[in-house]
């Protein structure tokens, strides 16, 4: 069986009482993307396998709920995606990549990369959700060669960062943070310009953000994102 499917409430997600959704079991399969609401909830339960994981990404969905919730499964429609040649760095940001105030470092500190985006303070967000749960289960990713981090120091302090999920065609951004100005879009355009070079295909933002719009991010349908990830990467 695939998965079962259940009538629950979930009122922390303002969802409508007795709408139904797709709950998993354990077996290793998810419900086709296309099951997703408007909101791009596809599924809850589950566990963070490493297997399940590399099949939820391969498969356009990821994990995202909050400390008291169960997990929670999404593939937004449209999605966030930033192709490497249209990446945007405004004339402040060359200064500082121009500069010597920032150095770039790749897997040297995957967790303290994930523990710092988990615990700094964002303005209009309440609590975290890369909960424990989530932190060690990308741990065992990045363990595996599979998760990657990018961090940025100042006078040898860590002062910015991001990490995702490689694909080998296609980087799965996770979350990123910076305790200095700029310090995390210099991780990010650091990234971008690595990953133009080894000629991949996009790099997955999830959702909408000005400030990845800013940075030439852009919405897609997730049928087009779907082709995307079917396309096999260049090492294979």
């Amino acid at each position: 069986m695939l998965v079962g499917f259940l009538f629950i409430n979930l009122k922390e997600l303002n969802k409508e009482e007795n709408q139904p959704i797709f709950f998993l079991t354990n077996t290793l399969e998810f419900p086709s993307v296309e099951y997703a609401d408007e909101e791009g909830l596809l599924a809850v339960g589950g566990d963070l396998s490493p297997e399940r994981l590399l099949l939820a990404y391969h498969n356009g969905i990821f994990p995202w709920y909050n400390e008291d919730s169960i997990i929670l499964w999404w593939s937004p429609d449209p999605r966030m995606v930033l192709f490497p040649s249209k990446l945007k760095i405004s004339k402040s940001m060359k200064k500082v990549l121009g500069s010597n105030q920032f150095r770039l470092t790749k897997n040297t500190c995957f967790e303290e990369v994930i523990n710092n985006c988990g615990t700094i303070k964002r303005g209009d967000q309440e609590g975290t959700w890369i909960v424990q749960e989530m932190k060690l289960a990308y741990i065992k990713l990045y363990k595996m060669g599979i998760a990657h981090s990018y961090e940025v120091w100042e006078k040898d302090v860590l002062v910015g960062g991001l990490y995702g999920v490689d694909l080998g065609h296609v980087f799965c951004g996770e979350s990123m943070f910076s305790t200095t100005s700029n310090a995390s879009k210099f991780a990010f355009v650091k990234m971008v310009q690595e990953l133009e070079q080894k000629n991949y295909a996009l790099i997955d933002c999830q959702v909408h953000t000005k400030h990845l719009e800013s940075l030439g991010a852009e919405e897609i349908s997730r049928e087009e994102f779907m082709k995307f990830l079917k396309i096999t990467p260049h090492y294979i």
